[in-house]
């Protein structure tokens, strides 16, 4: 079978390089390079990708296929299987800043650059005492710093303009804290006031959120194309990368104007609290429930009748309320959240997606205090009842967290015959609390229960004091 290359598909166009990426990993293969090849071929953006490779994927590769990739989009949308492969052609060339940090430096002082996006994990994101003049630096921001000083620099004697910067790393205000890094590593590297000027005016740092579930392409995946493809990734219909940013930065990012999937707006808090509570948090009040009863994956519970209503019902009957309720610069409609909601039980159901429960359960603990006690919070305080389904679903947590064993500092609760280990930093608390009540002691266990929910200083309010608790947590 032939090599995926330019070979093969001739006729696809190239572009000046307007876009320097840190990052060869799927996630902005799937995500930001997607959107930009779709604009590409509607003629819109006209604008090609370099690739700096940093920590993952491997240079030969790209070029052995000359930066082309499929986009393998598989999954449920609108209740329609959709299985679609896409020749993505937005790469131009990729170099490793180990090797050719020379030839980075030179992009920086191109004119049709216009833009930086990074995805460097998010510890990529942290200050680092050191010189920006290293070959290359060792942090992003440090990169990123000098590459921003070399445009400077060309632009004391030749007008170039400044650059759109987004990085996709999943910290909050993700933009922000880059430009106070780089804030800080100029009057460290003591490169003066007029760069550090002409950085906070003539370049833009936006907040960003991604949201796409993108893997390697499976075997079976790969096999089924009309040709070799290492560098094939698989990706769920559902797509957003949410980017604050003014109608200059709609400008440069034109490619914004081809797919619903790219929302650039003023604040983006609105998109980032919606993940956060009715995807996350649906996900968190369900999986242990879904694995007590004896199922594995998000995919298998969509199967059973009885959690797929469960999932359903928690999400929009008692987590989109207290969404709806709260003051968001763009407020959403309840239309709109129904449709997100529709669209998250699409994402559940998709059967090319093996999402392990025991995996979303790691660090259940901080995951419900953050996600979940401020939902049943607001809907008590809106309905002045309690939800009775994110109940259910926080009981079942803390039975999960029942642990029974401990071998050599890991703690085990058990399903049946089987054990399973417990992955959370409160793990010790619940063995204590749980220590010596059998689970048939129905009064052991409800006062245990309620020990643990009146606990202040691990959910921050005795949750026993809500009008209702007691009747409603006991077994």
């Amino acid at each position: 079978m032939q090599l995926l290359s330019r070979t093969l598909f001739h006729h696809l166009p190239q572009f000046p390089e307007k876009v320097l990426q840190f990052g060869t990993g799927i996630l902005l293969r799937g995500l930001p390079d997607f959107f930009i090849d779709k604009a590409n071929k509607q003629g819109v953006f006209e604008g090609s990708i370099v690739l700096v490779k940093s920590t993952a994927g491997k240079p030969n590769d790209f070029q052995a296929q000359d930066g082309l990739f499929t986009t393998c989009i598989r999954g449920m949308q609108n209740g329609q299987m959709i299985n679609e492969d896409i020749v993505n052609a937005s790469i131009s060339r990729t170099i490793s800043a180990q090797e050719d940090w020379e030839s980075i430096l030179s992009i920086a002082q191109s004119d049709d650059l216009q833009i930086i996006i990074s995805n460097t994990t998010e510890i990529g994101i942290q200050y680092v005492e050191e010189n920006i003049f290293a070959n290359p630096p060792s942090s992003f921001p440090a990169k990123l710093t000098a590459i921003l000083y070399e445009r400077f620099k060309k632009n004391k004697t030749n007008i170039v303009n400044g650059l759109v910067i987004v990085p996709t790393e999943l910290i909050p205000e993700n933009g922000v804290k880059l430009k106070e890094i780089v804030i800080k590593l100029i009057d460290f590297n003591q490169l003066g006031e007029d760069f550090k000027s002409w950085v906070l005016e003539e370049n833009i740092f936006c907040n960003s959120l991604v949201d796409r579930i993108v893997t390697n392409a499976t075997h079976e995946t790969k096999q089924a194309l009309p040709y070799q493809d290492d560098l094939a990734i698989q990706t769920e219909p559902y797509r957003l990368w949410a980017i604050e940013g003014s109608k200059k930065v709609k400008e440069v990012l034109s490619f914004c104007q081809v797919d619903d999937g790219v929302v650039i707006v003023e604040n983006i808090d609105y998109y980032r609290e919606r993940k956060l509570r009715l995807l996350n948090g649906t996900h968190t009040i369900s999986v242990c429930q879904g694995y007590l009863k004896g199922l594995n994956t998000v995919y298998e519970c969509m199967q059973d009748t009885a959690m797929r209503e469960f999932i359903s019902k928690v999400m929009k009957e008692e987590i989109a309320p207290t969404v709806l309720a709260q003051n968001f610069e763009i407020q959403p409609t309840k239309i709109e959240l129904e449709k997100y909601c529709n669209e998250i039980l699409d994402r559940f159901a998709n059967p090319h997606i093996v999402h392990f429960l025991l995996s979303i359960t790691l660090q259940a603990t901080s995951k419900m205090k953050m996600r979940n006690i401020p939902n049943l919070l607001r809907y008590y305080q809106l309905h002045n009842q309690l939800p009775p389904l994110l109940i259910k679903g926080f009981k079942s947590y803390l039975l999960f967290m029942r642990v029974v064993k401990e071998e050599n500092g890991k703690y085990f609760g058990k399903r049946g015959e089987d054990f399973y280990l417990i992955q959370d930093d409160f793990a010790s608390y619940f063995a204590e609390k749980w220590n010596g009540i059998h689970e048939t002691d129905t009064q052991a266990v409800n006062q245990t229960l309620l020990d643990i929910c009146a606990d202040e200083n691990l959910w921050g309010i005795n949750l026993t004091q809500l009008n209702g608790w007691k009747e409603m947590l006991y077994l």
